[in-house]
């Protein structure tokens, strides 16, 4: 890399679906296919999806026991993982990997890393904003449980220092709050990296199909352009044991133009040079915090959680 032009080699492994019967070997495989594709052209990071190791089991009822039991990864890597780890070490690629994280003092989360190419987990995320609920709703298609598996995240969205790039990293529902990206943006983040697995059905009220791929495109756009940041989206998509979820994996750069978005719903790769130093161009020219912000009128973002009444003026 050079001083004026600095360049990540940037890819997304979009994968199909992976069913209940699917086990950790053969999804593990799927991904080294993938991340060996990502190197053949010239890429130095992968993004993989979400919960990347299981099906979304989220969508079914269950003891918590069996949960933990099933799609839960005690540690990471693991014995399952550990040949994805070897492969990145061979190859020099770096990735980004979602999958659920039991704790040794027993917490559950939905977690992300952040690997470099020499295989070393340097950044660790906890999903902070989860969708759905956490009782059991029998008339539902299916269920959406990510409150009733997972704890909160425990800690902010952080910045990490990723073969030379400010990358910062979230998951899914959290890639629709704005709050997410200035945090990461206001630490300076060249890149967001995140996994998804969005139904496309909303169970919670009679969403048209076509607004969920609406919805998840124009708010990469919009985050990338306003943060000054490239965004890199991987999905879990296409029908898990019948049920379906959107696609449209995505690399999107500070202009919130898409350069790049997969066209399957199955395992694809799709790869794209990116400049770093256009973010910059960015933050200088349209969106200098430094000069611009004023957060002093901006308290009553951290005061409320929810709407409330107009402030006295």
């Amino acid at each position: 890399m050079t001083a004026s032009h600095r360049k990540l080699g940037l890819a997304v492994a979009q994968m199909g679906p992976v069913n209940l019967a699917d086990d950790r070997a053969s999804v593990v495989n799927r991904l080294i296919e993938m991340m060996r594709e990502a190197h053949s052209r010239k890429s130095d990071f992968v993004v993989f999806p979400e919960l990347a190791l299981t099906t979304f089991f989220p969508r079914y009822w269950m003891s918590m026991e069996d949960a933990e039991q099933r799609y839960f990864e005690a540690a990471m890597p693991n014995s399952a993982v550990q040949p994805l780890f070897d492969e990145a070490r061979k190859l020099g690629i770096g990735f980004y990997l979602g999958y659920a994280e039991l704790t040794p003092d027993g917490q559950r989360f939905n977690a992300s890393i952040l690997v470099d190419k020499s295989a070393r987990i340097i950044g660790k995320y906890r999903k902070i904003h989860l969708p759905g609920h956490d009782d059991h709703k029998p008339d539902a298609p299916f269920q959406h449980l990510e409150k009733k598996y997972f704890n909160v995240g425990n800690e902010t969205f952080g910045v990490w220092n990723v073969e030379q790039t400010k990358m910062g990293m979230c998951l899914c529902n959290d890639r629709r709050w704005p709050e997410t990206w200035r945090v990461m943006s206001l630490q300076s983040a060249e890149v967001v990296v995140l996994g998804y697995n969005t139904p496309s059905q909303n169970i919670h009220w009679p969403e048209p199909v076509h607004l969920r791929m609406h919805h998840h495109l124009i708010t990469l756009q919009a985050s990338a352009y306003q943060n000054c940041v490239w965004a890199a989206a991987a999905a879990k998509c296409g029908y898990e044991d019948g049920h379906h979820m959107i696609g449209g994996s995505v690399i999107v750069a500070p202009t919130g133009e898409i350069v790049a978005q997969a066209s399957t719903e199955d395992d694809e790769v799709i790869t794209f040079n990116a400049d770093l130093d256009l973010a910059a161009v960015f933050r200088k020219n349209v969106f200098d915090f430094a000069r611009h912000r004023r957060p002093e009128h901006y308290q009553l973002i951290v005061d409320r959680v929810g709407p409330g009444e107009p402030l006295e003026r």
